[in-house]
């Protein structure tokens, strides 16, 4: 079954069009990886949402994803109460809605 991925940041005042820029040209060849999508969720703040084959995928790629944050890490806020600067969730499809 798919699975999805969710990283919540919160981008440095005047970085926020160079933290789209970078996602814009990002070129996500992670085995299993479906689709993602970048949505801004308020003034600085953003999700990165990614749908995989299956939650082993996940798994698989962290350490490639991990890469790419690291070349973002410059444009973050750490989101505060012991977060850090992501604060990523994980897990396979329990309920699949479709129109």
């Amino acid at each position: 079954m798919h699975a999805f991925n969710i990283v919540r940041f919160r981008v440095k005042p005047g970085r926020e069009q160079a933290f789209v820029e970078a996602h814009r040209r990002l070129d996500p060849t992670f085995k299993g990886f479906l689709r993602g999508a970048l949505v801004q969720t308020g003034e600085r703040s953003f999700c990165m949402l990614g749908e995989w084959a299956d939650f082993e995928s996940i798994v698989e790629a962290r350490p490639q994803m991990i890469a790419v944050l690291d070349r973002l890490r410059d444009d973050l806020e750490d989101l505060g109460n012991g977060l850090g600067l992501t604060d990523p969730v994980s897990g396979p499809v329990v309920v699949d809605l479709k129109p």
